[in-house]
């Protein structure tokens, strides 16, 4: 009865072990799939501001309309396409970008 209950521990303690490792991993792939995507976005709005076509807020709309952006970019965890209105801002020689709810 005691190894019984060595094994049962042991496995419900394994088990719990890749469940986190598991969220950890999705968790980091997420992460760095919308680290690629907002490259993309702050790539173009840097192009666009220092062609000096932009200003210090860039939006979406004004990338896709100056062809900066050719696609409508989408968030690639839930695939919504990004509300034009998000934008990508200048401060103190950063770009940020900043995602506007629809």
């Amino acid at each position: 009865m005691k190894v019984n209950k060595i094994i049962i521990i042991s496995s419900i303690v394994i088990l719990l072990l890749i469940i986190a490792t598991t969220i950890k991993i999705i968790k980091d792939h997420n992460d760095k799939l919308i680290d690629v995507v907002e490259k993309e976005i702050k790539s173009a709005a840097i192009q666009c501001y220092y062609e000096s076509k932009c200003n210090e807020k860039i939006t979406l709309r004004e990338l896709y309309q100056l062809k900066y952006l050719e696609d409508e970019v989408s968030d690639p965890i839930t695939k919504e396409i990004y509300n034009q209105e998000s934008y990508v801002e200048k401060k103190d020689d950063k770009f940020i970008f900043v995602v506007v709810d629809n």
